[in-house]
């Protein structure tokens, strides 16, 4: 029997309404990065009734949980727990209870599935061999999580992975699976520029070297380091996220800060954009006058996410084989990060997917020419609208599963 057929036997009866409960109680319970512990507690219990090894407290609040099931590869399920400071503005029965957080990136789901995949595996553990580590991660969104669970002993805690399979939700219709065997996700660097000027009254500002009008030169002219300082082969994107300046109307403040998001799919150009980054912002200051020059520090890495091809593949296949030949589709690269890579210390293969799940009723709706306005036109990670389809809690799970399985099984 084949690791899909083995797979689809697992999850037919799955306990749906049950893991919709589940889905619903995390998503008005939303927790910041860091700040998990009832997520991570509803998740060590679940691991804990259903025969896992699980510790709890990785890395700050992460779960880790180990079935051992005789000899055979170890395969890891990873999902992340934590929420965004976002005001959801869904609508649902069942919306966030917590004022100004929200899961608007589906972690909630994430972790649904790997609740239901977690069950179902060990509820099934006659048709597989091996070992099975489920981690539950967090502070995936301010990218320090899984580091800090790999630097708190996490491959000492549980056994070394021989794979690790990861997923997220995702706009898009409902039903499709995203598989990229290579690079799949790009790299994120942020960095913060404080422009020193000198403060003074609003109605002298010959006797000022004004910080504002610096900023507004700089935020105008960073907008050139990828429109003329990148290949146009090249994939990048330069976000001006914030900018900070004074207190009241008649005040020239002494300084300004601004935030920058970059987004690269190779380490040189981010480092041609950093570069880039720090001479213009030396020079803007330089030619208004400042009285020492601006500070610029880059922070909150996220490394690429390059799956590995031999790996994706045999995935992807299973998926095909569960789902159907037409679900599973090649999208390329993302512009969007993830620090799941940090939990392949020391080079362990690993797959990366997304499962697609805007509502039908919702893509229906959807305006645009192609795919790419299609997606801009619905709601997508990170928006106070995110509501994935509860159509896709199974599915979910049997991605997982699946997967699993295709190594588990073989």
């Amino acid at each position: 029997m084949t690791p899909a057929r083995i797979a689809q036997d697992l999850t037919a009866d799955l306990p749906v309404p049950a893991l919709e409960d589940l889905y619903r109680d995390l998503h008005r319970h939303p927790e910041l990065s860091g700040q998990e512990h009832r997520t991570a507690a509803v998740l060590a219990t679940r691991l804990h009734a259903a025969g896992y090894d699980t510790a709890e407290g990785v890395g700050g609040t992460g779960v880790a949980a180990v079935l051992r099931n005789g000899d055979g590869p170890t395969v890891l399920l990873r999902g992340d727990m934590d929420a965004l400071p976002v005001t959801e503005e869904t609508g649902l029965e069942y919306a966030s209870g917590t004022p100004g957080v929200m899961h608007a990136c589906g972690h909630d789901l994430h972790i649904t599935w790997l609740t239901g995949a977690a069950e179902a595996l060990a509820a099934g553990r006659e048709t597989w061999s091996g070992t099975l580590v489920v981690v539950g991660q967090p502070a995936e969104e301010t990218g320090v999580g899984a580091r800090a669970m790999v630097a708190d002993g996490l491959y000492e805690r549980v056994p070394r992975p021989d794979v690790l399979l990861g997923q997220h939700a995702a706009p898009g219709p409902a039903g499709l699976y995203a598989h990229v065997p290579g690079l799949i996700m790009s790299a994120t660097t942020d960095v913060d520029i404080v422009i020193h000027g000198k403060g003074g009254h609003g109605s002298r500002p010959e006797s000022t070297v004004d910080p504002v009008v610096t900023a507004a030169y700089l935020v105008t002219r960073l907008q050139t380091v990828v429109s003329r300082e990148i290949a146009a082969r090249e994939s990048a994107v330069l976000t001006v996220g914030r900018i900070e300046a004074g207190a009241r109307h008649n005040i020239i403040p002494s300084e300004a800060r601004i935030g920058l998001n970059l987004r690269t799919q190779s380490v040189a150009v981010r480092d041609r954009m950093l570069a880039a980054i720090r001479r213009i912002a030396e020079a803007e200051c330089m030619a208004a006058g400042c009285p020492r020059p601006p500070e610029i520090t880059a922070s909150g890495d996220f490394p690429l996410t390059v799956n590995d091809a031999e790996t994706d593949a045999r995935i992807a296949a299973v998926h095909r084989e569960v789902f159907g030949e037409g679900t599973v589709i090649d999208p390329g690269p993302a512009m969007g990060s993830e620090d799941f890579p940090h939990l392949a210390e020391g080079g362990i293969p690993y797959s990366y997917w997304f499962v697609t799940s805007t509502p039908h009723e919702v893509w229906e709706q959807a305006s645009g020419a192609d795919l790419h306005e299609m997606l801009a036109s619905v709601p997508g990670n990170h928006s106070p609208l995110f509501a994935p389809d509860l159509s896709t809690v199974g599915p979910g799970v049997r991605t997982l599963v699946s997967g699993a399985l295709a190594y588990l099984a073989a």
